[in-house]
């Protein structure tokens, strides 16, 4: 075994290219790295990805939650897929590395499988998930949930901003949201799920470890929150007379953030999109909407944020005269490795470089499938912890490091009877 985890080592200098082509792919309009889903630019990389897929000797295909999918065949057909994937979506202004680092690795991987002349006994497939990054529809991760269940008829309903319904885009992204339920992937369709992600944190830089085991991901709660109040001329409304939604929004916000830090050791608050109507200066504010999430390994003290935040924020609205509104979005439960698949993940990253086991504050598609699969993830280190920002640099040969580390994984995985790791 250990003869063919040395065959597969990854050139850092083609990912290193795979990546700048990617990346390449990008609103010119908007700062950094800026590929949204169901935008052009974002098509201009999928075709560009099918075309390296079908060169690493991948049949691709588009599922009906429009995931780009790349799949060898085993040697053994019998038995279910191992799935390694990720995400090329990026969030507004965002990085050149995050998710699109996974989705390359399980390419390079086929790759070097295919040099290697010798096939895997499961299936491999290697998916680029739809829209992992919270979308203009108010929920992340659409694919993986399509992929497994879990993108609701409501979910489908939702609207961005102008008008489009996300059931609408998935079709127009080449799926077909009509044939979810029909392609919906169960517990056994799937062997285990892999993924390569860049650790969006500072633990590994500043421990000095090259590669992370990653324990479990925490589960991220989302509403949307919306306050509407009564617009009105700016300079003949007296001050005691104003329904005023921003002005209520920012009592309310900062209310968010005092619940937040009473559990700031076990959970996050964000506040990351907010909208105000008419937006005009001369013009009292009549409606704010906006967007939060949380984030906790534990549900029930995402619950008990969400609980105090809302009674609150109910109480501001009333003693200001606003109406308002609480709607979910979506909830994802915390998942966590199993142990088997930690310690075989860890093998194989101290087999590359010196790894640790650590958590991840970040949500992925690995939440998702983690409902039909055990799961597995490897991250790599994040120059001074930077994400979701232009700044975002892991060193190429870190990224090689990481892909050599979830191909050894791979091959762990593969001389293994999986069968029941789902119930560990």
């Amino acid at each position: 075994m250990e003869s063919r985890i040395d065959q597969l080592v990854p050139s850092a200098a083609r990912m290193q290219a795979d990546i700048e082509q990617l990346s390449s792919y990008s609103d010119p309009s908007k700062p950094g790295w800026t590929r949204r889903p169901f935008t052009s630019f974002y098509d201009d990389g999928r075709r560009w990805l099918s075309e390296l897929m079908r060169a690493a000797g991948l049949e691709v295909s588009i599922d009906a939650a429009s995931n780009l999918i790349g799949s060898l065949p085993g040697s053994d057909l019998a038995l279910p897929p191992i799935m390694i994937g990720s995400h090329t979506d990026t969030v507004t202004g965002g990085g050149r590395f995050d998710g699109i680092i996974g989705v390359l690795a399980g390419i390079e991987i086929a790759r070097l499988l295919k040099e290697a002349g010798k096939p895997l006994r499961h299936s491999l497939q290697i998916v680029d998930f739809t829209a992992e990054e919270p979308s203009e529809f108010g929920i992340s991760t659409v694919g993986s949930r399509g992929m497994v269940g879990n993108l609701t008829e409501a979910m489908l309903e939702l609207s961005d901003d102008n008008g489009l319904k996300l059931g609408d885009a998935i079709n127009r992204q080449g799926g077909d949201a009509a044939q979810l339920a029909a392609q919906v992937k169960k517990p056994g369709d799937v062997a285990l799920y892999l993924e390569l992600h860049i650790e969006q944190g500072p633990v590994l830089e500043q421990s000095g470890h090259g590669l992370g085991a990653v324990l479990g991901i925490v589960g991220i709660h989302r509403y949307r929150v919306t306050l509407a109040g009564a617009p009105n001329h700016a300079g003949t409304t007296p001050m005691t007379l104003r329904n005023d939604a921003l002005a209520g929004f920012c009592e309310i916000g900062l209310a968010f953030e005092r619940h937040c830090m009473n559990y700031a050791a076990e959970a996050v608050g964000t506040i990351g999109k907010v909208t105000n109507e008419p937006n005009a200066s001369n013009v009292v504010p009549g409606l704010v909407r906006f967007d939060l999430e949380i984030r906790s390994l534990d549900r029930m003290t995402s619950e008990a944020v969400y609980a105090a935040f809302a009674a609150e924020a109910s109480a501001i609205a009333s003693k200001r005269g606003l109406r308002l509104s609480l709607e979910p979005l979506s909830k994802s439960d915390s998942v966590m490795a199993g142990e088997q698949v930690l310690q075989t993940v860890l093998q194989a990253c101290s087999s590359v470089a010196p790894a640790i086991t650590l958590a991840s504050g970040a949500g992925h598609d690995a939440n998702q499938l983690a409902t039909i699969a055990p799961i597995g993830m490897i991250f790599v280190p994040s120059k001074g912890g930077r994400s979701h920002c232009p700044e975002e640099w892991t060193d190429y040969e870190d990224v090689a490091a990481g892909t050599q580390a979830l191909a050894a994984a791979l091959l762990l995985f593969d001389a293994k009877d999986l069968s029941g790791w789902q119930d560990e």
